[in-house]
């Protein structure tokens, strides 16, 4: 699996990318291969304001529906709008060109119940077990 460093990551297998007060959130390497074919993604709408653990979009793949967890409380600033057309860019491109939304961070001390890379991927091997 993939897991990218300078990331966060949430249980339900979010990441977030933080730049100042922006977090860009998809979902992991581990969630869109464990989903199978990403055929559509429901993306809230600009603005709209989460807490964090609150869904926050929904993707469908072939073999089942998921929700997806707002990791950080926030307002959405942008969603991606490739994903409307080419929702398979999740499972090409999760941390780049397959990312959901970007959202402006309410409480930046919210960060600190998120996990770092070597976190998740400890995570990642008790699942396994």
């Amino acid at each position: 699996m993939d897991v990218r460093e300078g990331l966060f990551y949430t249980k339900e297998h979010e990441w977030v990318k933080i730049d100042g007060k922006i977090a860009t959130v998809g979902i992991t390497d581990y969630a869109q291969s464990a989903l199978g074919d990403v055929t559509f993604v429901e993306l809230p709408k600009k603005a709209d304001v989460f807490k964090q653990a609150d869904q926050i979009a929904t993707v469908e793949s072939v073999k089942a529906a998921s929700d997806i967890y707002a990791p950080l409380s926030g307002a959405v600033e942008e969603i991606n709008p490739e994903l409307d057309n080419v929702p398979e860019l999740v499972n090409q491109s999760c941390y780049e060109k397959g990312f959901f939304l970007k959202m402006q961070i309410e409480d930046e001390a919210e960060i600190k119940n998120l996990m770092d890379a070597k976190s998740y991927k400890a995570y990642l091997e008790s699942l396994a077990k």
